[in-house]
């Protein structure tokens, strides 16, 4: 489906209300009268109204600036209209800038959370009726996704495109490209100065967790018979090294070197190519999915190797790194993704 104009989507949500709260046709109402003009619209139905803003995705930017205009104060003091956020299709992060935020919202695909005072509409599984055919552009993809890394591990200093490119080994027009896209999104900023830097690297970190897919790797997934995964954990670099394999622990392996903070059964290590036949037979690794303790990953991109560091003796990603994986991985992967994000991501905002 293409995209729709803002008048057929407040239309559109218009009719879903009305659907939803079983009004009849003459309840439900656009109104314009003695509103913020620097809201997209109004909706009464019944006894219920609603300040709508609408934004083309649900991009972090796009949802927290929607997000700061409905909770601007002479939005609030105009009275009780429920704030309502609209977007062709809601995802996952900006469900939850909505719920961190206080905020309702509802998609044009027919998906909504809405609270409010005696009123509570929750509806969810609807499928995206705004895909658009062909490749997007994303400033996430696997190569392009370097900047975004190597801006978030250098959060609190700005840089410039030649910095960037070079530090990331990648081409100048290409990175401008990247920064670019970024910038559209509210992501990164420029300077006065013409330097490069990040207003909100939480927004940032959200923003690319959203796009991120760690299935999209190579994984081969296995069993290698030790005690413990800890012995595991030892074992396959020590191994590494004397191979001359270019490696990093990564998923609960990592988060438990990082922070300690919880047990785990599955040990997780990039390697920048595949490893041997006799590699293999070494590490008395055997691939089998099913009930594997052993994942050795080789990434789509080597970017995932930025900012790599000893800790406790085993080469492991940069937290960020980590913190993304994490949510590919099984047992209690997303509650140490959050623990890492609340001792090793501690950010604030460089405007």
């Amino acid at each position: 489906m293409v995209p729709i104009s803002e008048k057929d989507a407040l239309l559109k949500v218009a009719n879903l209300l009305g659907e939803w709260l079983k009004a009849s046709e003459n309840e439900v109402r656009l109104r314009n009268d003695h509103y913020d003009t620097r809201i997209d619209g109004h909706i009464s139905v019944g006894n219920h109204d609603f300040s709508i803003e609408i934004k083309a995705n649900s991009s972090s930017a796009q949802v927290s600036s929607a997000i700061q205009c409905l909770k601007s104060p002479a939005l609030l003091v105009k009275g009780s209209a429920i704030p309502l956020v609209v977007v062709p299709f809601m995802g996952e992060v900006g469900r939850k800038l909505c719920k961190e935020g206080g905020i309702s919202w509802v998609d044009l695909s027919g998906n909504a959370d809405i609270s409010a005072p005696n009123l509570r509409i929750l509806i969810d599984g609807r499928p995206n009726r705004f895909k658009r055919p062909g490749r997007p552009s994303n400033p996430f993809a696997p190569k392009s996704s370097r900047i975004a890394r190597w801006l978030l591990i250098h959060a609190d200093k700005g840089m410039s495109q030649r910095e960037l490119a070079l530090n990331t080994d990648m081409d100048e027009g290409f990175t401008s490209r990247i920064i670019s896209r970024l910038e559209e999104e509210g992501l990164v900023a420029r300077k006065n100065d013409g330097s490069i830097r990040v207003p909100d690297p939480n927004l940032l970190l959200d923003s690319w967790r959203e796009a991120y897919d760690f299935k999209k790797h190579q994984i081969l997934k296995g069993h290698i018979a030790e005690r413990s995964s800890n012995e595991i954990l030892y074992k396959i670099p020590t191994l590494l090294i004397k191979n001359n394999m270019s490696h990093a622990a990564t998923g609960l392996g990592a988060a438990w070197l990082y922070t300690r903070y919880t047990g785990f059964r599955t040990v997780t290590f990039y390697l920048k190519s595949l490893p041997s036949a006799d590699l293999i037979k070494k590490l008395g690794f055997r691939e089998e999915p099913r009930g594997s303790n052993v994942w050795i990953v080789i990434p789509q991109d080597e970017g995932v190797f930025q900012g790599s560091k000893q800790v406790r003796g085993i080469r492991c990603v940069h937290p960020v790194q980590a913190y993304l994986d994490l949510f590919g991985h099984p047992e209690r992967a997303k509650e140490a993704a959050e623990n890492i994000r609340q001792e090793l991501l501690k950010w604030n905002n460089y405007a």
